[in-house]
């Protein structure tokens, strides 16, 4: 019966190409801008490590002086180099990560390449297990190595093939400025979007190529990127001083559940008294621990306009389908002729109403073929905007797949009231007009 329903429907097209055009337009409009705006808030606002972003938490202390504080106020969002040091040392949690960005002029040795520039990050052993960053070849750096400052790296794949043509480069010699480092291990296409353990060098688009001791980077002084502010005296001048009343740097635990999580705020409470007690912090203890999710909304990753843009599609395609049932409905009552003679020959109101839905349906179907030839078109508008999350925006498969379902749906749902409409066609009166 289904097959007839859309034989059908096809013949009714055929009689009404121009009000069929319109429908297709309207839906494809419809579906092309909001899936659009959809796809680029999917690829914002998603998780960026789904397997356990309840379980990663970044810690907030507030070093700052008692005056000007609000009862309320937030803290800082990122740690002192001595607060960050002292609770990796005590080693609280399960795992633990202090990193930074950072930049640094790399060469192979015995490379023919001129030096050049890529982004960094000086971090800690836990880095790489508490963050599931995947392997291509060899592994990240021990504990003890950051304890000896040893001279060890991580390098991307992408630095891999371009140094090293893509071969295994374990055991081999990076030039880092004026110093030798051994390379340890080669990550596989690992870029978390959001950016969500740093988000001070930018929340999408990061390209960190190079992995490096967070020690071993303070030893010999290499160079640091992302956003540091200070708020007291500096004897030093020096923001990376060990002492420096600056905050740059980031600290991650991962914890193992909400009883965990519950004892380590304690610790940093009571941390936080110590370091009151001790002079260096003026104010009573203010500490945050938010994980993952908790994190990027506190820091409205998603841009305000993506937002915006989204729920104006929404409208948009509202309208749209406001138009197309219009037209349905003028379509469908314009054949009551043809709908009472069917009703008079035996056709069920139900069988009416499948009828009319199954040619709304088929509408739909086709509209959203061309709603996403014209939401792929938004997205190559999209990459080439100048922002960060440009080049992000692509459709993926469970966005493929929504398009259509959405196409279908909204198509249906234009079609209820006026297939309902039709299907309330008295055959009797029908007759007696012909």
């Amino acid at each position: 019966m289904l097959a007839y329903y859309f034989n059908l429907a096809l013949r009714s097209f055929r009689r009404n190409k121009v009000l069929t055009a319109l429908m297709v337009l309207a839906i494809a409009m419809g579906i092309g801008a909001t899936m659009t705006t959809l796809t680029v808030f999917h690829v914002l606002s998603g998780d960026p490590i789904p397997a356990k972003s309840d379980r990663l938490f970044i810690v907030q202390l507030d070093p700052e002086p008692a005056a000007n504080y609000k009862p309320g106020e937030e803290p800082q969002e990122q740690l002192t180099r001595f607060d960050a040091e002292e609770l990796l040392r005590q080693g609280k949690a399960k795992r633990q990560a202090l990193m930074t960005g950072g930049g640094a002029v790399v060469q192979a040795a015995g490379s023919s390449l001129k030096p050049f520039v890529i982004d960094t990050r000086w971090n800690s052993a836990d880095f790489f297990p508490m963050f599931e960053v995947p392997f291509l070849y060899g592994h990240g750096w021990s504990a003890a190595d950051d304890q000896a400052h040893a001279r060890v790296t991580v390098i991307s794949r992408k630095l891999n093939d371009k140094l090293f043509g893509g071969t295994d480069s374990t055991g081999k010699t990076i030039r880092l400025g004026d110093h030798d480092f051994r390379i340890v291990g080669v990550t596989d296409d690992w870029a978390p979007q959001p950016h969500f353990y740093d988000l001070n060098v930018g929340s999408y688009g990061s390209d960190e190529q190079l992995f490096a001791p967070y020690s071993t980077a303070i030893e010999l002084k290499l160079w640091g990127n992302g956003s540091t502010n200070c708020f007291g005296k500096n004897p030093t001048n020096d923001p990376r001083d060990l002492n420096a009343p600056c905050v740059w740097t980031q600290y991650w635990v991962e914890l193992e559940s909400p009883a965990q999580a519950g004892d380590f705020k304690a610790y940093l409470d009571n941390y936080s008294r110590q370091q009151k007690a001790a002079g260096r912090f003026q104010r009573d203890p203010n500490t945050r621990l938010r994980d993952v999710m908790q994190w990027l909304d506190y820091n409205h990753v998603v841009p305000g306009d993506v937002r915006l843009q989204l729920w104006l599609a929404f409208g948009f395609l509202v309208v749209c389908l406001l138009n197309t049932v219009g037209l349905l409905l003028a379509k469908f009552l314009r054949r009551s002729g043809e709908i009472g003679v069917r009703r008079a020959l035996g056709a069920s109101r139900t069988e009416v109403f499948k009828q009319c839905l199954v040619e709304a349906g088929s509408i739909g179907l086709v509209g959203g073929v061309i709603g996403l030839g014209l939401a792929e078109l938004g997205l190559w508008v999209v990459r080439h905007r100048p922002t960060q999350y440009a080049e992000l925006a692509h459709l993926d498969g469970s966005m493929l797949l929504l398009t259509f379902a959405l196409a279908l749906l909204s198509s249906l749902l234009a079609g209820a009231l006026p297939a309902w409409r039709a299907m309330q066609i008295t055959p009797a009166v029908q007759l007696k007009t012909q």
